[in-house]
């Protein structure tokens, strides 16, 4: 059960906007590299300022994999080394709510994950969207990747109410993966309802760098 889901719901209603992404993609694919391609310049203009993305937070369900696999949807393998090679080592994090969570007993779904994709799974006693603060403490634990500032982050993931909830609570960059791997179950469709409704009321995501919960 994710009692961190739930009980986030209740900051949802208070603020719509924390399940609206920066940018949306229609599979893991179609995901631009390096992602600082993905959003707006700062000023808006051809000449401002990019942002600047360090490292990439990654969901693994129905975002990379396919739902309970450690592995990398096959369709997906050449693009998932494309990712690595442009954020490698510490600059490219797994955070499932499957792997490396308690009920991941001794760890063996996270190990296993670790081994087939070459890259870190944190661990964490929290599942998202409320882990933001070990995942922030994770980064600060790697110096290596550079990343000093929760809007240097991207979150990529196929949940609004998990993984782009989370970036926004971090003020980081979301970026949702609407098609997923296997299509969309009942709660992601309601989610997706959601989505719409803000947009067409004009509500917007927030902007990250408004959003720093974390001291560098």
């Amino acid at each position: 059960m994710n009692i961190s889901g739930t009980l986030n719901v209740f900051r949802l209603l208070r603020d719509p906007t924390l399940c609206l992404p920066q940018h949306t993609v229609s599979t893991f694919n179609h995901l631009p590299i390096p992602l600082s391609k993905a959003f707006p310049k700062k000023d808006g203009a051809k000449s401002g300022k990019e942002v600047d993305i360090r490292a990439v937070v990654l969901d693994k369900d129905n975002c990379f994999a396919v739902p309970h696999a450690n592995e990398i949807h096959q369709p997906y393998h050449d693009h998932f080394q494309r990712l690595r090679q442009a954020y490698p080592g510490s600059k490219l994090l797994i955070v499932s709510n499957t792997a490396g969570t308690d009920s991941d007993k001794e760890q063996k779904q996270a190990a296993l994950l670790e081994s087939n994709t070459g890259v870190k799974v944190l661990r964490h006693s929290t599942k998202k969207p409320g882990c933001q603060e070990e995942v922030m403490a994770y980064f600060k634990q790697h110096p290596d990747a550079g990343v000093t500032r929760p809007e240097q982050i991207a979150v990529v993931g196929d949940r609004l109410s998990t993984d782009i909830m989370m970036a926004n609570m971090m003020g980081s960059y979301g970026v949702w993966v609407r098609d997923g791997v296997t299509g969309r179950g009942f709660f992601a469709r309601m989610e997706d309802r959601l989505q719409a409704f803000l947009f067409r009321r004009g509500y917007s995501a927030p902007d990250p760098s408004r959003h720093n919960q974390f001291n560098s």
